[in-house]
């Protein structure tokens, strides 16, 4: 029976970089984890693998439609689909062996199997039982489904199905249009199949500020995706070959039917703690099935703490690591903090979508004095030369303070753009000091600077 400092319980993004910070703070660390691979949900069947596909989807694009304008002449590339998918299994290996490595240069023993929590202080992997004086449980989320629809993983599919597909559908129905059906919609969109987004409410992305995702689902539509809002599906039939949905429009209750060679349920994650014996110990859980925390990520049985997916929160891989180094910090008798404020989120279609803090909608609702400063990539050099001029950035400021409390941006390199904003709302910045902050000509960043700048007295360039 081994003995450890820490034991981990998943290794996704959270699991793996709570045992490397767990490591390098001094304590005698193992991570279990059942795949053949390290990584987790992200790295083997979802974050990676999706932009992965994305990148080379964007590359055909750029070949269709804006090669010849800068004068690059010949015939557009054709889809070797097999090839694409061993160029995205390629990323993975070099992305999962590299946790591996780092496994192994911080002495963090992989504990291979499956995990369970037999007492205490103790955790099964297979035949063998190890001691630790601290268990983190980072197990993670799995696909959820909805009443009336199956997942087969062959017509009916999950993210991770649509990942690894034999062909590229002619017809492609996506049931959900939040992040990871839009993605992976825009993926086939682009590789030639007809996409047909189906969503229960009346909105895509509805968490988003509703500005940002009427221009979203605009420039979506724009790309070929059509997309049928405020219907509730009500079953899904699939053959060998192909699949009907039928679905009621919410507005007159009248039934619709929708014919797909592959259906794609995207319609959110749950929390993904099964045969961990948590019932056995007692540890408090939510409606949800998220495991209950306090503020420093310790559930109600001593020893026993919870990170990332299968808690509370964005289900977002930014997030768990957070909270793995965090909880880290907190079992090294160190203080770990997250601020749940500034936490961006991203869509990484084209263009991308990001946000941080706060959307005028969750402003107007607590009567919060603000205000909006935007500004369209039109008004972007870089942009226009790139053939990127969609979109905009848009900073929610505080009136009377100037203090940023949120950020919207759809356009090119949104999600690497927003961390500028990110890091101005960790310091409590306002956004006169990002309007005054010198910004490289010609980069997509002027933009943010640009925006903040509206937020006094007024862009340059506008």
């Amino acid at each position: 029976m081994a003995s450890y400092d820490v034991i981990v319980i998943g290794s996704g993004p959270g699991g793996y970089v709570a045992a490397i910070r767990c490591a390098q703070l001094g304590l005698k660390t193992a991570c279990v984890e059942g795949r053949e691979t390290l990584g987790g949900t992200c790295l083997n069947v979802g974050c990676i693998p999706s932009k992965a596909l994305l990148h080379a989807s964007h590359q055909l694009h750029e070949a269709e439609h804006n090669f010849a304008k800068m004068g690059l002449k010949g015939k557009s590339p054709s889809v070797d689909w097999k090839q694409m998918l061993t160029y995205k299994d390629e990323v993975i290996g070099q992305n999962t062996k590299g946790i591996e490595f780092l496994f192994k240069k911080n002495k963090i023993d992989w504990l291979k199997g499956w995990g369970s929590i037999p007492e205490a202080g103790k955790v099964a992997v297979g035949d063998d039982t190890h001691e630790a004086k601290n268990i983190i449980i980072a197990s993670g989320s799995d696909v959820t489904s909805i009443p009336g629809v199956e997942i087969d993983e062959k017509i009916v599919v999950s993210s991770t199905g649509a990942l690894e597909l034999g062909k590229v559908p002619k017809k492609l129905a996506v049931i959900g249009a939040g992040v990871i059906g839009l993605e992976l919609g825009s993926v086939y969109a682009r590789l030639g199949s007809e996409v047909q987004v189906i969503e229960f409410l009346d909105t895509v992305t509805p968490t988003m500020d509703a500005e940002v995702s009427k221009a979203f689902q605009r420039l979506l539509k724009k790309q070929g995706l059509e997309f049928t809002l405020g219907a509730a599906v009500q079953k899904v039939e699939a053959t060998k070959t192909k699949a009907k949905i039928t679905y009621k429009l919410r507005k007159d209750d009248s039934e619709h039917t929708l014919d797909a060679d592959i259906v794609l349920v995207a319609t959110g994650r749950k929390p993904y703690t099964d045969g961990l014996g948590l019932d056995a110990l007692g540890v408090e859980m939510s409606e949800r099935g998220q495991i209950k925390t306090d503020e420093h990520w310790a559930t109600n049985v001593k020893g026993i703490y919870a990170i990332g997916d299968c808690i509370d929160g964005p289900m977002l891989a930014h997030k768990a690591e957070d909270e793995g180094m965090a909880c880290a910090e907190v079992l090294a008798g160190k203080h770990g903090h997250v601020n749940y404020g500034v936490i961006p989120s991203v869509v990484y279609t084209h263009p991308e979508v990001a946000s941080v803090g706060r959307t005028e909608e969750e402003l107007k609702k607590d009567g919060v004095d603000y205000k909006v400063g935007k500004f369209s990539f039109m008004g972007n050099g870089r942009a226009k030369a790139n053939f990127a001029a969609d979109g905009f950035v848009k900073i929610l400021a505080d009136k009377s303070s100037d203090r940023i409390l949120g950020a919207h941006i759809i356009g090119p390199m949104a999600g690497d753009l927003i961390h500028e904003i990110c890091v101005a709302m960790e310091f409590g910045a306002s956004a006169e000091d990002l309007a005054l902050t010198c910004h490289a000509h010609p980069t997509y960043s002027e933009a943010v600077r640009e925006a903040a700048l509206a937020c006094g007295d007024g862009a340059i360039h506008a």
